[in-house]
């Protein structure tokens, strides 16, 4: 009897981590029956030879808790190759929510995550209040991949305390609701609960609910999810590397029965070498049989400036400002007009923010994003070296730059593990056996990052394209975005090519796999903007045992849907 899907003579790399090989690869009914030796025919064959033959990538860092409510496609990380994703990380999404709280929620996501608010409020229905309610609505659409979800901080608190949830204290039954609240979302199929405890994430309200909640709070949260059953504490943090009094309450989660703790890292410009710390205290928190997981990123995580963006060197100056919103033909029309050109170079940034008005000045960390896609420039390529060379002010490099490509260039400014101008710290965390490759923020910073291609990025820099540095072996990347990642979140039927996995499978053409620059494109609803970076050299995305894309084509197969709880 032939197999539904035979792939045949593929480089297999399973995902465990172990040596590649040569093989066939045998799926039915949604999962793998055989890998390797003699599969016999299928009903449906493909040609493999010469190509990687990977599992779906698992990204674990997502912010699609707006767009899969109208969306079955989930682009870009469907495109890049990832089979699951899980969402509502930093402390921000949309349940549970009284009917009387969703724009708020919405206004924490547009400021946290540069989601266009316009595309929320048209795009999502509101077909719940619970967290229960919220897995209901969405496991009602079909889509290309899975996706698993988080209790987010920020909602939760919104919705035990109404306007009172940016005050710091929360009463003695404010805190066993939410205890309460995480523990029934646990169960109901809630992977975990996320919290944001980084300045960086604010509204105009101020910084969002629970980045400076007690260790009370924290610590009841944790309870309710440990007595619900095996979940994770999901953060991103300013101080977890250093801060004494958050490793405190930190260790106290992961110590509780079922917990994994896992958080995103960054090489830190003031504490270059902490990083390397927190990840051996990760590993000593293993060896004591406890699970605490740094997220490391595959690249920089970097704003790409450009005239389209939500951000760039000009966009605070006081002339321009007026054009924020003008099509980017009109931009450009005022930019070539000489006096108009003169007048903005004469300008400072004026805001309010200091924060943003560093970053866009920061001239020795913005570099020119060109065709090569180079995330790892050397510091004589930056804005800041340029000009010195050129006897030059920067900001008129920055100008030329920008406007390159009819108006359509970016800039690249790495915010975090640049320290050096180099990736050898990110190497150092990518090898390090505690850490997953995580932070991708696909479906977020719509128009400002465009990190949903970590995967790829993985393979095109690290196993191939580098060329500042060692490069790192193939089987090690795919197991950080597929074994590494799943195990996570207790996601064990997938993330590797073995038998009686979930048929989660991606072939693809190494020597051709090739990132694109990056584009800005208007598909959101009430025509919102988001960055896209295409991609050449998946042959076949294949979830549940159907085949979703074909060289980046979606075929119209809809195999995934919600994740409800550990597997």
């Amino acid at each position: 009897m032939a197999h539904e899907l035979v792939i045949r003579s593929g480089i297999i790399v399973d995902g465990t981590g172990k040596d590649r090989f040569t093989g066939d690869l045998a799926i039915d009914e949604g999962v793998i029956t055989q890998v390797g030796g003699d599969v016999g025919r299928g009903s449906r064959e493909i040609d493999a030879d010469g190509a990687v033959v990977a599992p779906g990538w698992v990204d674990i860092h997502t912010h699609y808790d707006g767009q899969v409510t109208w969306d079955a496609e989930m682009a870009p990380s469907s495109v890049h190759g990832a089979t699951t994703v899980v969402m509502g990380n930093c402390g921000v999404g949309f349940a549970p929510a009284r009917p009387d709280e969703r724009d708020f929620l919405i206004e924490l996501m547009e400021a946290v995550e540069d989601i266009p608010g316009t595309a929320l409020h048209e795009g999502i229905d509101w077909q719940w209040e619970s967290f229960g309610e919220y897995l209901d609505a969405l496991g009602a659409m079909p889509r290309t991949i899975d996706f698993g979800t988080q209790v987010p901080h920020a909602a939760l608190r919104a919705y035990v305390s109404g306007e009172a949830a940016h005050n710091d204290d929360l009463n003695a039954d404010q805190l066993q609701q939410m205890s309460d609240l995480v523990g029934q979302a646990i169960r109901e199929g809630a992977l975990g609960f996320s919290t944001s405890r980084t300045i960086l994430h604010s509204s105009r309200h101020g910084l969002i609910p629970g980045t400076t909640a007690l260790p009370d709070e924290l610590l009841a949260v944790g309870q309710g999810m440990s007595k619900a059953g095996e979940a994770v504490f999901q953060m991103v943090s300013d101080g977890i590397m250093h801060r004494d009094e958050e490793k405190a309450w930190v260790r106290e989660i992961a110590e509780m029965p079922g917990l994994t703790v896992t958080y995103s890292m960054a090489q830190d410009p003031n504490r270059p070498d902490a990083f390397r710390l927190a990840l051996d205290e990760a590993a000593a928190y293993r060896k004591k049989g406890k699970t605490v997981v740094p997220q490391v990123p595959a690249r920089p995580t970097g704003m790409l400036f450009g005239l389209q963006s939500s951000l760039h060197p000009f966009a605070l100056h006081p002339s321009l400002r007026p054009l924020r919103g003008a099509p980017l033909e009109d931009k450009m029309r005022a930019l070539r007009n000489p006096e108009f050109r003169e007048r903005l170079l004469a300008e400072a940034p004026q805001s309010n923010n200091g924060v943003a008005r560093m970053l866009v000045t920061n001239w020795k960390q913005i570099f020119r994003l060109g065709a090569d896609c180079d995330y790892e420039p050397p510091q004589d390529q930056s804005i800041a070296a340029f000009a010195a060379r050129e006897g030059r002010a920067p900001e008129s490099v920055a100008l030329d730059w920008l406007m390159e490509e009819d108006g359509k260039a970016f800039l690249f400014a790495p915010l975090g593990s640049y320290v050096e101008f180099n990736h050898e710290a990110i190497k150092s965390m990518i090898e390090h056996p505690a850490s997953a490759v995580g932070l991708s923020d696909g479906g977020a910073h719509c128009g400002l990052i465009c990190d949903a291609s970590f995967p790829t990025y993985l393979l095109t820099h690290w196993v191939k394209g580098r060329e500042r540095g060692e490069r790192l072996p193939l089987e090690l990347v795919v197991h950080k975005q597929t074994k590494a990642t799943a195990d996570v979140y207790g996601l064990g039927d997938r993330g590797s090519l073995e038998v009686g996995q979930c048929a989660d499978v991606n072939v693809i053409d190494l020597e051709g796999l090739r990132l694109h620059a990056p584009e800005m494109i208007f598909d959101l609803p009430a025509n919102g903007p988001r960055l896209i970076q295409p991609v050449d050299g998946y042959l076949h995305t294949i979830k549940s045992g159907r085949v979703t894309f074909e060289r980046g084509n979606a075929t119209g197969e809809l195999p995934g849907g919600v994740i409800r709880g550990r597997r």
